[in-house]
């Protein structure tokens, strides 16, 4: 072999499969845990045993669940609760972030710190919470009972209890979220458009929004996630009737004793969930194809 032949040679380099091993075993758990029950729930629901002891598809309880007007009417205030929190936490959340990027202020600590605070307060304390705060002879109504004022109208056992309840909960992941995004927005971008005359508002729009578009994503898709399964604040916080498909599913199974209908019900709840997930997978997706 002569020398050029020797030096345009190269030897394959063997690639050892670490990052396959590293991730072997949350996959093997994810498909234990989540995927596994996932088809095993549709299998049970979606076939039943024919009397000469074979399988037929049999859409009966899905049938019920979308003919039920109880079951519809749970399944919208589910969904009617979780756009309102949704919407809300960008609402309150995004200004936050906001404050927290942009301050030089000592004062953005102290916010940061409230904003992340309920991330450690477990559900059943932010219940108590609620109850003592808000609630029937509440503290709000004492103090306004001392000043000659009346009685408002408390959100317990209302639509809106879970409402403020899942929107405080959510407030500190949607933030870190939302102040993560942010950081893509470097600080020449801004000072290039106030140097052009851009206000505030033409600044929002034109150059923080379009950089933190995924951000907002995954923010709203974990939230609307978390809240369309709840389950503690709901129970606790929400009316008897209507109620979130979270408490729905587990009187169905519990008080009722009807598990296969409860098993549908779940089903219908990850048939929604799974849309919002796929808005996220494909968020990441696209952050990691730029």
């Amino acid at each position: 072999m002569t020398a050029p032949d020797q030096i345009g040679s190269v030897t394959p380099v063997r690639r050892r499969p670490y990052g396959l091993l590293l991730v072997a075993t949350p996959v093997l758990l994810v498909a234990w845990l989540v995927i596994w029950p996932i088809i095993s729930a549709v299998i049970q629901t979606a076939f039943v045993t024919t009397p000469d002891g074979g399988s037929a598809v049999s859409l009966e309880t899905y049938s019920f669940f979308f003919s039920d007007g109880y079951s519809l009417s749970n399944l919208s205030m589910t969904l009617w609760t979780t756009g309102v929190c949704a919407a809300l936490l960008l609402v309150v959340c995004l200004p936050i972030a906001l404050y927290l990027r942009f301050s030089d202020s000592k004062v953005a600590a102290y916010v940061q710190g409230l904003a992340i605070f309920p991330m450690f307060v477990p559900s059943i304390i932010l219940s108590f919470a609620f109850i003592r705060v808000l609630g029937p002879n509440g503290t709000v109504d004492l103090l306004l009972n001392s000043v000659g004022l009346p009685h408002i109208r408390s959100p317990y056992l209302t639509p809106w209890g879970p409402v403020i309840g899942l929107v405080w909960d959510n407030i500190p992941l949607t933030v870190l979220i939302l102040l993560s995004g942010l950081g893509n927005v470097s600080n020449q971008a801004v000072e290039a458009a106030r140097d052009v005359g851009a206000g505030k508002l033409a600044l929002l729009w034109h150059i923080i929004l379009p950089r933190i578009s995924n951000s907002i994503l995954v923010a709203i898709s974990f939230a609307v996630l978390g809240i369309f399964s709840a389950f503690t604040l709901p129970y606790i916080l929400g009316p008897a009737a209507p109620e979130m498909m979270g408490p729905f599913m587990q009187r169905t199974f519990r008080e009722l004793l009807e598990p296969k209908t409860a098993i549908t019900q779940a089903v219908v709840t990850f048939g929604f969930c799974i849309v919002f997930g796929l808005f996220y997978v494909r968020s990441v997706a696209k952050n990691r194809a730029a």
